[in-house]
């Protein structure tokens, strides 16, 4: 039991560096694209910050019911939370580049 605690979290740790890192190189690539550039600065960070929600929203809805811990607690998130997250990171990722 211990150890199945202990993977799902080494699992969560690496979804949010792994997909975290190839989100953030999408999002930096998209800015590119139009001629922003926001690393190093406080819009970076912001970015940062509205790729989390999306990672938690991934998570809470698809990944923890395929993970290595198993309970009957497991539920997603409402529709409601689920809209609300989404657009909250939609938000952070749109006026991120403003904070240059």
């Amino acid at each position: 039991m211990m150890l199945r605690v202990i993977l799902e979290l080494f699992r969560i740790i690496t979804i949010i560096l792994v997909i975290g890192m190839v989100m953030g190189f999408i999002i930096n690539s998209i800015y590119a694209i139009f001629g922003i550039n926001v690393e190093n600065t406080t819009g970076g960070w912001i970015v940062a910050m509205g790729i989390f929600p999306l990672l938690y929203v991934l998570y809470k809805n698809r990944l923890q019911f395929s993970g290595f811990y198993k309970n009957g607690g497991q539920v997603k998130l409402s529709n409601r939370a689920t809209t609300i997250l989404l657009c909250s990171s939609v938000l952070m990722l749109t006026v991120a580049p403003l904070f240059r």
